[in-house]
């Protein structure tokens, strides 16, 4: 994968009479059917995992497998559903062997010096992301944004701040192409949104749950590895509808973007690879 371009593509506003503001019916989602989506989402990845782990280690207990993953997932301050989404996409380990990742080197998290990180907080994803969002908000000079992480093909919302509650339970998952957070990912690439009302890259239900929250406008950065994969998302909103940033603050997003995609791929392959570990050789003692 090529790294991403720090020139933006810009999705260009075209305002109509037709455009969907808040109030306007046929787009709302219910809290109740917010949630149930939710939980529907979150608990699919959690029971792919489970069922991988009942089918590898041959655990018996209805139940055993999600204690397993929710004990570990605990012990490493890992989120279950990053977990679960590792347990699934990692390779197995060959069958009886006790060690998962043989002569898996470690490595010291990455220096973040454009970051404002409290003292031994460098290890802490909470603590990172939370001050990716600041910097990246800064940068763009907005109190609204938000922060995802890739889980599989899915964009998982961590971390936000100035959103409402219908904003952060509608794009708690995002697995389309109908938003620019979206569009950024697959594109590895920066998006800005002018004017979110009349920008075509929005499906009416999202363009309803961003324009609700008071946000106008918006712009994506994608998290990259130093490989080019995208980990995760920060996205700035805006109340009013954006000018192009400077070549200045695009640069400066570009670089927060590498550094926290770096930190991510250091997290996952340290801090997440030490949860499957642990989770195999305590299943493996369990089925002797």
């Amino acid at each position: 994968m090529g790294q991403s371009s720090c020139r933006p593509k810009e999705v260009t506003a075209q305002v109509t009479s037709q455009a969907p503001w808040p109030g306007t019916g046929g787009v709302y989602w219910s809290r109740e059917e917010l949630e149930a989506r939710n939980r529907r989402l979150a608990h699919q990845g959690v029971a792919a995992a489970e069922d991988v782990l009942v089918k590898r280690y041959g655990l018996g207990v209805v139940g055993e497998g999600f204690e397993l993953l929710r004990a570990v997932s605990q012990q490493f301050n890992v989120k279950l559903h990053t977990l679960a989404d590792a347990v699934v996409r990692v390779p197995a380990p060959d069958a009886e062997v006790r060690v998962w990742f043989p002569g898996r080197r470690r490595y010291s998290p990455p220096r973040l010096p454009a970051l404002a990180l409290e003292p031994g907080s460098r290890g802490s994803q909470g603590a990172v992301l939370k001050a990716v969002l600041h910097r990246v908000l800064s940068i763009t000079q907005t109190p609204m944004g938000n922060v995802q992480l890739k889980d599989g093909h899915r964009l998982h919302l961590t971390r936000h701040t100035g959103l409402n509650t219908y904003f952060t339970e509608f794009f708690a998952f995002v697995d389309n192409d109908t938003t620019s957070c979206a569009q950024a990912a697959a594109q590895h690439r920066q998006v800005t949104v002018r004017d979110v009302a009349g920008a075509d890259v929005f499906d009416e239900a999202s363009r309803y749950a961003i324009l609700q929250s008071g946000s106008r406008a918006a712009h994506s950065v994608p998290l990259t590895s130093s490989r080019g994969a995208v980990m995760g998302m920060v996205s700035s909103h805006h109340e009013r509808p954006l000018t192009a940033f400077s070549t200045a603050q695009l640069a400066a997003l570009q670089q927060t973007g590498t550094d926290a995609g770096r930190w991510l791929s250091w997290h996952w392959n340290t801090v997440v690879l030490d949860a499957l570990e642990r989770l195999h050789t305590t299943a493996i003692r369990r089925l002797h």
